[in-house]
């Protein structure tokens, strides 16, 4: 049976891939992830599925007296497929590991798809906020608004002297990971990338790959994140994450105008050339895909390319992504098949821009 789920998700581009927000030309968005557990159940590694069950049942009286959370989408793992789960991962809308494993756990997602809940992934709670551009503030701000919808009708396991209580201490305190996913072609190019990488990290940041812990880096997109919740506050931590995103992309800026002044040339040819192989090859994977549109969306950046938006190169960044391809099309196929058809999409997208 061909799967219909999130079919008329695929269609829609993502709201945080909009190309809207400060910075979008480089920082293509930002996240606040809050860890919560509810009061008096042990945390879901421990419990037992009785007590697993029991938090989304808390969940799903949460959301019968809450009129925020009765707008939105809602799913139990049950409801969903492994093409869902990835296609959900691709959104960024749940962790790579989230679905895995027991099936006491559930999804919200809010209606415009910036917010999203998982119950019983490494905490009880798990609320998630995406903004586009670099505005860490923006999807805090949202994230604290279902968070204090939530904590009205749950009561949240805290204590006075270290905060949130977590199933891993490095969440502990405020429970919150703020973080950025940024392009940095310039810095790669010039290979100035470790070092930025090392600053980075002895700043007190963790730098991750596309879908964050444990993922690889693909097409120069780097998510920076912090790794300190104890002893400091989401307003520190926010602004932590914004100065140092900030000395990058002056520090990328930088980079790539040594690439105008010491080898423009080159720098255009790789440009074009892969903007070329986009527009005319017949079989791509989505790691080519990732890849070519980092010189695509460093040429719109550059003034080079600058017929195609960032909201388009966004999009078919995340429709080369196998289970959204799948999706858009609505049927399944095998990875050759994925390869001809991503090649396909890639080449309607581009050509519409330019009709």
């Amino acid at each position: 049976m061909v799967e219909t789920m999130f079919e008329e998700m695929a269609r829609t581009p993502a709201a945080w891939l909009s190309g809207e927000g400060r910075e979008s030309s480089v920082v293509l968005s930002s996240r606040v992830r809050l860890a919560r557990n509810v009061a008096g159940c042990l945390f879901p590694a421990s419990a037992d599925a009785a007590t697993r069950e029991r938090v989304v049942n808390y969940f799903d009286s949460t959301r019968a007296r809450s009129r925020l959370l009765s707008e939105g989408l809602y799913y139990k793992a049950s409801d969903l497929s492994r093409l869902d789960q990835d296609f959900l991962v691709e959104r960024h809308l749940i962790s790579p590991g989230f679905l895995n494993g027991e099936s006491s756990k559930a999804l919200y997602i809010n209606p415009n798809e910036k917010l999203s809940v998982m119950i019983n992934e490494e905490d009880h709670l798990r609320v998630q906020a995406l903004s586009p551009g670099l505005d860490p503030e923006g999807a805090y701000e949202l994230a604290t608004k279902y968070d204090s919808e939530i904590s009205n009708h749950l009561e949240y396991a805290y204590d006075p002297d270290f905060g949130y209580l977590t199933a891993c201490p490095t969440n502990a305190g405020t429970g919150m990971r703020a973080s950025v996913l940024i392009h940095l072609p310039g810095l790669v190019l010039t290979r100035e990338i470790d070092r930025v990488i090392s600053r980075i990290t002895h700043s007190g940041l963790a730098v991750r790959g596309f879908y964050g812990e444990g993922s690889d880096v693909l097409g120069n997109l780097f998510q920076l994140s912090n790794q300190t919740t104890l002893g400091v506050t989401e307003e520190e931590t926010i602004r932590q994450i914004n100065r140092i995103a900030d000395e990058i992309i002056e520090q990328e800026a930088a980079a790539r105008q040594t690439l105008v002044n010491e080898a423009a040339d080159m720098i255009e040819d790789k440009i074009w050339r892969a903007y070329g192989i986009l527009k005319h090859a017949r079989v791509l994977t989505s790691d080519e895909v990732m890849n070519l549109l980092s010189a695509v969306r460093l040429g719109h950046t550059m003034k080079i390319i600058d017929f195609l938006d960032i909201a388009l190169i966004n999009e078919i960044l995340l429709l080369s992504q196998p289970s959204h391809l799948q999706k858009y099309y609505g049927r399944e196929m095998d990875s050759n098949r994925r390869d001809f058809v991503r090649a396909q999409m890639v080449r309607e997208k581009l050509r519409k821009c330019e009709s």
